[in-house]
């Protein structure tokens, strides 16, 4: 078996990477992802062998996603024992033990583990409580409130797989890879580590197609318009850099503005190609359909 993303997480790229992969470059230096998520490319990647002898650069300005794959990397045996006791626990109490866990439990841990610069040291119970209510939250969702607390209510699933040690495994074998690198911080911060012939791929969350549809609470601040304008600018000094970009987004007006109808972007030679894909949160699951996305990109 190979690795693959250890949490659902909203944007997940799994079902989007077919169209991905054909825009994987043949050759590469360092790879890396600025919103690495669910990190679905990076295990394709790894699986694949294509890192193999690269560094990869796994970055997100989520501290709860960048200190649990720290521990899982870390700490994999101590997860796993303690993502078993979750599971048996959650048998017998359900929903009321989902919450328990929630509120008493894992904000409060992470509120007295949170550093001065916003990290969270995850320990291995930590990290287990992070999963267990991953995949048992509604959707898979990851939010917080305007306190900076995780609020996603309890999902309805007959029989959520919480343990789940050989996917685990596989997500710690790839994290502790040589060469491969967890960083705490915002999309920005790489810019000034991308060298020419680096790759790329930058999944951001995406402009909202309707007024309803916007969902981008990963963290406290919200990834607005004004976040997208800097992330083209960033898009575009990498790719007249010489870097491999590789970047999806909504197609929002917004977004065709940025990139396909932008002189700075076709300039740099990023080309915004419209691509199939599924719309995975909705309230409403029949409203989870058919849509387009763009992938936006400088490779051949």
């Amino acid at each position: 078996m190979t690795a693959k993303p250890l949490l659902k997480w909203a944007g997940g790229k799994r079902q989007l990477l077919p169209s991905l992969r054909a825009f994987y470059p043949e050759t590469f230096g360092r790879y890396i992802e600025p919103f690495v998520g669910s990190g679905a490319v990076f295990f394709d990647l790894h699986g694949s062998g294509r890192l193999r002898g690269h560094e990869a650069v796994l970055i997100d300005s989520n501290a709860d996603l960048i200190g649990c794959y720290e521990s899982v990397r870390d700490h994999t045996e101590e997860v796993a024992r303690a993502l078993d006791d979750l599971a048996a626990a959650h048998t017998r109490g359900r929903r009321a033990h989902y919450y328990s866990v929630r509120d008493r439990r894992f904000n409060p841990q992470r509120d007295r583990l949170r550093g001065a610069d916003g990290r969270i040291v995850y320990t291995p119970e930590l990290a287990a409580m992070f999963i267990y209510l991953n995949r048992t939250g509604f959707n898979g969702l990851f939010r917080l409130n305007t306190r900076g607390a995780f609020n996603v209510p309890a999902g309805r699933y007959d029989r959520p797989k919480i343990s789940d040690r050989e996917t685990l495994l596989r997500a710690a074998e790839a994290l502790s890879a040589p060469g491969v690198r967890l960083q705490h911080g915002s999309f920005e911060t790489a810019l000034p580590i991308a060298d020419t012939g680096d790759f790329l791929y930058i999944d951001p969350p995406y402009a909202p197609l309707s007024p309803t549809a916007n969902f981008t609470s990963y963290t406290p601040a919200r990834f607005d318009a004004a976040s997208q304008e800097r992330l083209q600018s960033m898009v575009v000094a990498l790719a007249a850099r010489g870097c491999h970009v590789l970047l999806s987004n909504s197609t929002a007006p917004q977004i065709a503005a940025l990139y396909d109808q932008n002189h700075e972007s076709r300039a740099a030679g990023l080309r915004a190609l419209r691509v199939p894909a599924r719309r995975a949160i909705n309230s409403v699951g029949a409203r989870r359909g058919p849509i387009e996305e763009y992938l936006i990109t400088n490779i051949s």
